[in-house]
């Protein structure tokens, strides 16, 4: 039989079945393997082979979606839930499949983690989450999967700055001023911190490194827990979120001195940013991304990129986000793998050095 004949009869199968016998013939490559293959006996089964390699990834990104997506996130209710469920009504109108919202709370992440991790790499089974996903390794000794390598970044979704408050007693109006309070009395300022490892703890550790102030820990066993004892004064500053603190600086119950992101927010205009206003270099900022399982084809990571980035950009998309207190990006692949490592060598030296864990 000529071996062109065998690339042909299996190319007459399902759309399906083509791209599964190219991975196969990939996979054997890019592993060294040997294609079990009858020798070639001409110059055009060569041709009509390297074709066939060249034109797989477009052959099969043709076919997708065929069936429906599932975004794999935290627990309903939160950000993360959030963020997913707007991607997914934007992207059920522009794929026409359904995208369903698949909540595996739990672990810090560590559930979805896995789930996401152990999936096929055929673009059906996606990851949703932020920053708990690449620091959980710092946090604890055993996650059930590796952040760089076992998953393929599509792209930086949302991004959300957070804020320095103080309760209104603390005679301080800057970050400048906090900090030179806090070297005056050290030991006698209390911060309060939620979850170990969260964006707010991680926040404040940095500020407190950077600075080099002696303040005391208070934490609590969730990020509302420590937003109370700050409105009741039990502690005296904290980093939250615009969201969550938003009524009550409104209200007078809290004061905003300072927003946590490089550059000044839209979400919050008028706030100069920490490094500004008292500490130079300092910067934080909560990342909401989207993952897919590591050898994910690179059409489908490109389709799946370009339309994500398409549903970010619309201009209701954008209303949405910002009234929940969070900005929409939309970056390349290339840009969010690079924030993810660059995030988990600065913030978890931070970890380290603070000695976070769960």
């Amino acid at each position: 039989m000529q071996p062109a004949l065998v690339a042909g009869s299996s190319c007459r199968r399902s759309g399906e079945d083509f791209c599964l016998m190219v991975r196969r013939f990939n996979a054997m490559s890019a592993s060294n393997a040997t294609p079990i293959l009858p020798p070639p006996r001409s110059v055009s089964w060569i041709l009509a082979l390297a074709m066939l390699a060249l034109g797989a990834g477009a052959a099969c990104g043709q076919n997708f979606p065929s069936k429906p997506i599932h975004i794999v996130t935290s627990e309903a209710g939160g950000g993360n839930d959030f963020a997913a469920r707007v991607i997914a009504q934007g992207l059920t109108g522009s794929l026409g499949q359904p995208v369903i919202v698949d909540n595996r709370g739990g672990a810090s992440g560590a559930i979805a983690g896995e789930m996401v991790a152990r999936a096929a790499p055929d673009g059906y089974t996606l990851l949703l989450y932020g920053s708990n996903i690449w620091l959980l390794p710092f946090l604890r000794n055993h996650v059930p999967y590796d952040p760089v390598n076992d998953f393929a970044p599509i792209t930086l979704a949302v991004t959300a700055p957070t804020l320095l408050v103080v309760h209104p007693s603390l005679p301080v109006k800057s970050t400048r001023e906090l900090i030179a309070l806090a070297k005056t009395r050290p030991g006698a300022l209390n911060y309060g911190t939620g979850a170990a490892g969260s964006s707010t703890q991680i926040a404040t550790e940095l500020f407190r490194t950077m600075a080099k102030l002696e303040i005391v820990q208070i934490p609590y066993k969730g990020n509302g827990l420590a937003l109370n004892a700050l409105i009741a004064g039990q502690v005296q500053l904290a980093f939250a979120t615009p969201a969550s603190v938003a009524p009550h600086i409104k209200s007078g119950r809290l004061r905003a001195l300072a927003v946590t992101s490089a550059q000044p927010s839209a979400l919050l205009p008028g706030l100069p940013t920490v490094a500004a206003s008292g500490l130079p270099g300092y910067e934080v900022v909560s990342i909401v991304g989207m993952f897919a399982p590591a050898k994910t084809a690179a059409t489908l990571v490109t389709l799946l990129n370009r339309e994500i980035a398409n549903v970010l950009s619309r201009t209701e998309v954008k209303e949405r986000f910002i009234q929940s207190g969070v900005e929409p990006v939309g970056s390349s692949p290339e840009e969010f793998a690079a924030t993810v490592k660059s995030e988990m060598s600065r913030l978890g030296k931070i970890i380290k050095v603070a000695g976070i864990r769960e």
